[in-house]
């Protein structure tokens, strides 16, 4: 039995926990804030309660393996998790209206009807050529861990599949953006890719053509909502550490990993004290940097009376028109959660758009300036006003959390919010290897590979479990 420390309670570093509790390893979890969860926070008032970070879970299998792996409860046993159709209800400046079903012959004919015919044709397409960046990259980007030193060179090359062209292929887009422009022609069939690919923190207009992967796994995997928000999932999580004996210790930071015969032997914490370890797990920021580039999100929490109309989605995203109210699509999330509100006679509902990350330099904005926050929350309502959605008229009061509050929840400098890894662009959208300098260190969460996101970092959390447990032979599992 190795001791272990681990730092950091994200969702990452916890999935690593219970996995190496449940192999027999002495699990200790240090944690500079008082809570765990990491990005996935929660924040109530009046009966009214939203998420503060994701606001809905792709790839749910990550986290139901991580329950059978762990544990004699399944996740369903733990919290129940729905899969929302339609996928997403996209809003047009021009007036157009088109809601995405989750299944794909549906989408199809939703969009045929919407953005005229072929469109739908488009469409499957694009997601046909996906398919074949994901099952070419499936293994080495999401299942497979990064060592340090390793060659990736096969993940530098963008596997998107060009059209042909006669007997002659065009080369493929050399961004997303590109793709979506040459490939779907309708600007709001582009924005519908492009939209959606924002959602995961990632800029179209840099991010490679892969990135269409993340469009199509939403269409093929669904999009899924936790009863009682994704605050329950990581309580569930917590829980599952909890049971197998993996000893918390919150308000305690760690400011380094120690060597000790030339491998990782402990944590220095922040107050000077050490604790000793045969391995550390670190999820936290530090060790592998800060995201190289990126966006934060700002998000506006909306209380409404009036009950949540019967027919509204789960997700809209509204694309207002170049240089609109809030510079690219602008995220409504509805869900028919009775744990969000007080009672039917009131809705909660979250706004949210891609920001500046915190800071004063290039790109970057003082959320803690007197206004700032405001003249960005009216941004968003503006949108939705803009959208006919009629939400400003039922508002009984609303909280702005800003990337200076991603910043002290998460710790990461700007509140930048990282992507998924990427393949392509010679790697420039690759995450920091799982292992560290030091033999014995290892990394997990979102600054880790395989990058951002719910999925990819439970995914690292079984990666340097699997590492620790099975030996640096070990290459994920089949």
């Amino acid at each position: 039995m190795a001791r272990i420390v681990v730092v950091g309670a994200g969702m990452g570093a916890m999935a690593a926990a219970a996995r190496l509790a449940v192999a027999g390893h002495r699990v200790t979890v240090v944690e500079r804030s008082g809570t765990h969860g990491g990005a996935v926070g929660r924040w109530e008032r009046d009966g009214f309660a939203f998420d503060t970070g994701p606001g809905l879970l792709h790839l749910p299998a990550v986290w139901r393996d991580l329950f059978v792996k762990t544990g004699r409860r399944e996740l369903a046993e733990c919290v129940g998790i729905a899969r929302i159709d339609p996928l997403a209800e996209h809003r047009f400046a021009d007036g157009t209206v088109v809601r995405v079903p989750a299944a794909r012959g549906g989408a199809v004919q939703a969009l045929d009807g919407a953005l005229g015919a072929g469109a739908g044709e488009r469409w499957a397409d694009l997601l046909g050529r996906a398919r074949s960046t994901w099952e070419t990259t499936r293994r080495p980007l999401v299942e497979e861990p990064l060592l340090a030193g390793e060659p990736t060179a096969v993940l530098g090359q963008d596997p998107f599949p060009a059209r042909p062209r006669g007997l002659l292929r065009r080369r493929t887009p050399p961004t997303l953006a590109a793709l979506a422009d040459e490939g779907l022609r309708d600007p709001r069939l582009a924005a519908v890719l492009t939209g959606t690919v924002r959602e995961y923190g990632c800029d179209p207009a840099r991010v490679p053509a892969s990135a269409a992967v993340l469009a199509y796994l939403e269409q093929t995997f669904g999009l899924w909502y936790p009863e009682g928000g994704m605050r329950a999932l990581a309580d569930a999580v917590r829980e599952r550490c909890e049971e197998r004996r993996v000893e918390f210790r919150f308000g305690t930071g760690a400011a380094r990993v120690l060597a000790r015969d030339g491998r990782a032997g402990g944590v220095e914490l922040a107050d000077g004290g050490v604790v000793e370890a045969d391995a550390v797990v670190w999820g936290a920021p530090g060790l592998g940097g800060v995201p190289r580039e990126g966006t934060s999100r700002f998000t506006l929490f909306l209380a409404l009376r009036g009950a949540r109309p019967a027919d509204a989605p789960h997700r809209t995203l509204l694309h207002p028109a170049p240089g609109g109210p809030a510079g690219g699509a602008v995220r409504v999330l509805r869900p028919d959660d009775p744990a969000s509100r007080p009672d039917g006679a009131h809705e909660a509902v979250t706004l949210s758009a891609p920001a500046p990350p915190q800071g004063t330099g290039p790109g970057r904005a003082d959320w803690t300036a007197p206004g700032a926050a405001d003249a960005f929350a009216e941004r968003l309502l503006a949108a939705a006003d803009d959208a006919g959605l009629g939400l400003r008229a039922r508002l009984l009061w609303r909280h702005a959390h800003t990337p200076a509050d991603v910043e002290r929840d998460t710790g990461v400098p700007g509140g930048l919010v990282p992507g998924p890894a990427l393949a392509g662009a010679d790697g420039a959208f690759l995450a920091a290897p799982n292992t560290g300098r030091l033999p014995g260190a290892y990394r997990v969460g979102g600054l880790a590979h395989p990058g951002g996101g719910l999925a990819h970092a439970g995914m690292s959390g079984a990666m340097a479990a699997g590492l620790i447990v099975e030996g640096p032979e070990w290459h994920g599992s089949t």
